[in-house]
């Protein structure tokens, strides 16, 4: 880190370790991040001090969030299954995290305290990892060097940065580019990645592509789906269906209306909508919508196949219900939060459609280039494109065909990524 910044920057920790021990009321994202922080230490080093073997390897894994998070399980489970004597720990950072992390067979899962001096120090003093390794890019700077002060390898998976992103400013170079240059291994997606990786800091010669190890990770999870199991079953019926995934009140005001026009079109069309976030705020003006359009709407649990309109009130199994369509809606393209997962349904072999902010998004990039995709402006286009799909077989099944090729294409990068970690911790 550049020396005129670590003032401010250790001041900006202090003042968030700070807030974090104020009686916070409410439990809104940054109310939820603080008070989480406020005995993260303690947990990591209460669990050290029981649990760490000293005579076994320890990796230690970071990801920030779910997304990032979902990049480090195909590692972190070849990990355990071929080295089962290794420690695993896995921290996050975003409250959204909480509780994929617990699904994650690990020693300890756990938030990642502020990026302060004082508690790199004391939780690398007492968790001793091997190796540290973060996934995507969450390269934290004072953790980073604490680590490579004290010999821990350091590693960083499944890379990428666009070239829109905001780790290549000024400031963020001033604040990352020791972070970067200190990293022992680098598996970068893609090619690109890798120049612009190597333009911010990380040495040249300690970069391989290795590709995006979610390809796998949602290859796998499409491929193990019970498909008979009770949920699944109990939805499935003739109906042509649309699932929009993650959806934000911005694509909403979109999918809506869109939908309301394909019903004239395809009056049979059935819509399973899971909003990103699954309040009793976001569901009632759906089913209001759903109301007034004279359109049958039950939330999942009371849902059957005969509902028009399935409305998703709870998190984790938008993965499974993907398998219901004939095609997806991916949400957060109208949305300044960005785009979420399209590869996720692509896996199922189904066309995906998405907002027009997609340019953060490599994998719908490809799938635009492929033809097993595509971005949608407003309500006219994406009625457009429902309306190809659902009426024209022949064209769904070629676009379906191409995100699944697209899917298996990117196989493998959980495996080079898995050996990545294992050589920063045999050598």
């Amino acid at each position: 880190m550049h020396r005129a910044l670590r003032l401010p920057y250790a001041a900006a920790g202090a003042i968030a370790d700070l807030a974090a021990q104020l009686p916070l009321a409410g439990d809104g994202k940054l109310v939820r991040t603080l008070r989480a922080r406020r005995d993260a230490v303690e947990v990591l080093i209460t669990w050290a001090r029981a649990h760490r073997d000293a005579a076994r390897p320890l990796v230690w894994m970071h990801a920030p969030s779910v997304g990032e998070g979902l990049q480090a399980r195909p590692v972190l489970e070849r990990l355990r299954e071929r080295h089962p004597d290794w420690q695993l720990v896995y921290t996050y950072f975003s409250p959204s995290a909480e509780r994929f992390a617990a699904g994650l067979d690990v020693d300890l899962r756990g938030y990642l305290p502020f990026d302060r001096a004082a508690h790199a120090a004391a939780v690398l003093d007492a968790v001793k990892p091997t190796a540290l390794v973060f996934a995507k890019l969450d390269v934290w700077p004072l953790l980073t060097e604490a680590a490579g002060a004290r010999g821990v390898r350091l590693g960083l998976i499944a890379a990428t940065m666009s070239e829109r992103s905001g780790r290549r400013g000024p400031l963020a170079q001033a604040l990352s580019r020791d972070a970067f240059s200190q990293l022992d291994t680098v598996g970068a997606i893609d090619a690109a990645d890798a120049d612009r990786l190597a333009g911010a800091g990380v040495r040249a010669e300690r970069i391989r592509v290795t590709g995006d190890t979610r390809y796998d990770q949602v290859a796998v999870r499409a491929a193990r789906l019970d498909r008979s199991q009770p949920l699944l079953a109990r939805l499935r019926g003739t109906r042509p269906t649309l699932v929009a995934g993650s959806t934000w009140p911005a694509d909403e005001k979109v999918l809506l209306p869109a939908w309301r026009a394909l019903k004239v079109a395809v009056p049979e069309a059935r819509l399973i909508i899971a909003p990103h976030e699954p309040t009793d705020a976001h569901l009632a003006p759906i089913e209001q919508w759903a109301a007034s359009a004279g359109l049958t709407c039950a939330r999942l649990d009371g849902a059957s196949a005969a509902a028009d309109v399935v409305l998703v009130d709870r998190v984790g199994v938008l993965g499974d219900l993907y398998a219901l369509g004939e095609a997806a809606y991916v949400g957060g393209g109208f949305h300044a939060a960005g785009l979420h997962s399209v590869l996720e349904p692509a896996a199922f072999g189904i066309a995906v459609l998405f907002g027009p902010r997609h340019h953060m998004s490599r994998d719908a990039r490809l799938l635009w280039e492929c033809r097993g995709g595509e971005p949608v402006r407003d309500a006219p286009e994406l009625v457009r494109a429902l309306r190809i799909l659902f009426t024209e077989p022949d064209t769904r099944q070629r676009a379906g065909d191409a995100a699944l090729g697209l899917v298996r294409e990117g196989l493998g990068a959980a495996e080079r990524s898995t050996d990545l970690v294992e050589r920063l911790v045999v050598g």
